[in-house]
């Protein structure tokens, strides 16, 4: 890439005169540069090592010492804004077709094996563009807009609408399914029924396109995720427990879960920990909580089978609850 062409597409400023007007590849680890190479300084401490190796530019984001003057250096905006303007351009230029889902269908995407024209969009800056740049014309892409930035892509299609349901649920539990889709039986599949419409979705989207795809076993996502415990809240093996925390960091899936639990473990002792800034029907299941130590103490102080907790993930969990000295009888 040209040095100008690189500043027209970043709105980057060129700090020096160089004697370098030409780049061969982007990198960002100092010790993967080779001669020729325009280096991204996300690793500040990793720039003589950069030069060393025979970088011809630095871009960097923060106040930097000029250290050779024949090679470029280049003051971005933010090193992400750089790469999100060069991918911009190159998704035109690749005639990408973009689709938009919400984080749950993305999610599940990532855990379907497809054709290589079709890329699920997920994670930072630097693995997007290595991921990205050189990918197939034509190809789809699937992102969500609370997980990634819109500005990357210049055209966004909604999902193609679902005319009727394709999935065929031959047994449930509150987070197993054993389901049928195009005559191949899914036995067991660790995915909750609550999952299942949006499972569809993504699915009516591979037959739209005609894209083929193979699924993995699925593996717990980061939304409506059980957590078997014991009486300490220590977690055990899926299954070995009837205390069951179900953890839901985002907070606009609080009415379909609660309503899905309701409906499908109605013979069982639930109660509802939410945030405090969360406004809803008084219920005396429900229990609102204005920090961490509160939803400890919540539910140390409550009997249940099922507790779904909004507004944080497991994690919480990996810090001490109770005095590990004291004594008590597990499950």
């Amino acid at each position: 890439m040209r040095l100008e062409n690189f500043l027209a597409l970043t709105h980057a400023s060129l700090v020096n005169e160089p004697c370098v007007n030409n780049f061969e590849n982007i990198t960002f680890e100092a010790s993967k540069v080779k001669r020729g190479d325009l280096f991204f300084a996300y690793n500040e401490k990793e720039v003589d090592l950069a030069i060393l190796n025979g970088a011809y530019g630095v871009v960097f984001d923060k106040p930097m010492q000029i250290s050779d003057s024949e090679i470029a250096w280049i003051k971005a905006i933010s090193l992400d804004d750089s790469l999100k303007r060069l991918l911009r351009f190159k998704m035109i230029e690749k005639e990408v077709v973009v689709y938009e889902c919400n984080e749950i269908i993305l999610k599940l995407a990532l855990q379907v094996i497809t054709q290589t024209n079709f890329f699920v969009l997920n994670g930072d800056m630097r693995y997007l563009y290595n991921s990205l740049y050189n990918i197939e014309n034509r190809t789809a892409i699937l992102f969500c807009p609370t997980l990634n930035d819109r500005d990357m892509f210049v055209d966004i299609k909604t999902l193609p609408s679902t005319a009727m349901k394709h999935i065929d649920i031959m047994e449930q539990t509150l987070f197993e399914t054993s389901f049928i889709y195009n005559d191949v039986f899914y036995e067991r599949q660790l995915i909750s029924p609550f999952f299942i419409p949006y499972l569809e979705e993504l699915f009516h989207l591979y037959k739209t396109l005609k894209i083929n795809f193979r699924l993995r076993k699925f593996t717990p996502i980061e939304h409506f995720e059980a957590v078997f415990t014991n009486k300490k809240f220590e977690i055990k093996n899926f299954g070995t427990s009837d205390k069951v925390l179900i953890f839901e960091p985002n907070k606009s899936l609080i009415d379909s879960e609660m309503i899905f639990l309701q409906r499908n473990a109605a013979w069982a002792n639930i109660i509802f920990v939410i945030p405090f800034s969360i406004t809803c029907e008084d219920n005396k299941n429900i229990f609102k909580y204005k920090n961490e130590k509160e939803i400890i103490e919540i539910l140390k102080n409550n009997s249940f089978n099922f507790a779904l907790v909004v507004g944080v993930d497991k994690s919480i969990l990996n810090r001490p609850i109770v005095n590990q000295t004291q004594l008590t009888l597990d499950f």
